[in-house]
């Protein structure tokens, strides 16, 4: 009896398990890759309820970040401004502009402005921003370059690789705490020097230490 199949065809199921095998690979690494933080999270900018430019209250007016973020230094989180720390400077100061009206109406309804995270982590995980900030780490590290943005965006991942390779070379990060809010601030091998006397207990990277 003549053969309906070409003799070739007996290999073509190793064939196909080999491609199966090969486009899950693929296809594994492609979103390992690309539906990463630094794909999924980097340049997440959300339109905030009042058009704040941090260029120029950070950058150009030299506002100190901890005015407005007023927990860093304090507690795990960083506070957003209530509408009483708006209302304080702009009762007086261009209470007319169209991009004021939602902190004046804010203000007059007793409602709290709505304010949306920029920098979010999973929920089952925590950062305190005290442990950081008190140690010397520079609110730019995280943040990147707010004095520079007019709409805050996310520039760092904040994935868990991102922030072990941090931990393994926290010295490398400090400055003196003075500078920490301090944008035009840039370390030098003499910050380095001083981080490296600090007795510093070796940062966490057991499971727990970040993770509840």
């Amino acid at each position: 009896m003549a053969q309906i199949f070409p003799k070739w065809t007996n290999k073509l199921p190793f064939y196909l398990a080999l491609a199966g095998l090969l486009f899950s690979f693929l296809a594994v690494g492609f979103i390992w890759y690309y539906f990463s933080p630094k794909f999924t999270a980097v340049g997440y900018e959300p339109e905030q309820p009042v058009v704040f430019s941090h260029k120029l209250h950070a950058g150009e007016l030299g506002m100190d970040c901890r005015y407005c973020h007023s927990t860093v230094e304090k507690a795990s989180f960083a506070a957003l401004p209530p509408t009483e720390t708006c209302y304080g400077c702009h009762n007086k100061v261009k209470p007319q502009s169209p991009r004021i009206q939602p902190i004046i109406e804010s203000w007059n309804k007793n409602q709290p402005l709505s304010w949306i995270n920029v920098h979010m982590i999973p929920q089952h995980s925590h950062f305190p921003h005290d442990a950081h900030v008190n140690i010397g780490v520079q609110c730019q590290e995280c943040h990147g370059r707010v004095d520079k943005m007019d709409i805050v965006q996310q520039k760092e991942p904040l994935s868990m690789g991102w922030c072990l390779q941090c931990h393994a070379n926290p010295h490398e990060k400090i400055v003196p705490k003075k500078e920490v809010t301090n944008m035009l601030y840039e370390k030098s091998n003499l910050d380095l020097e001083e981080a490296l006397k600090l007795k510093l207990e070796p940062p966490k990277s057991d499971c727990g230490a970040c993770h509840y």
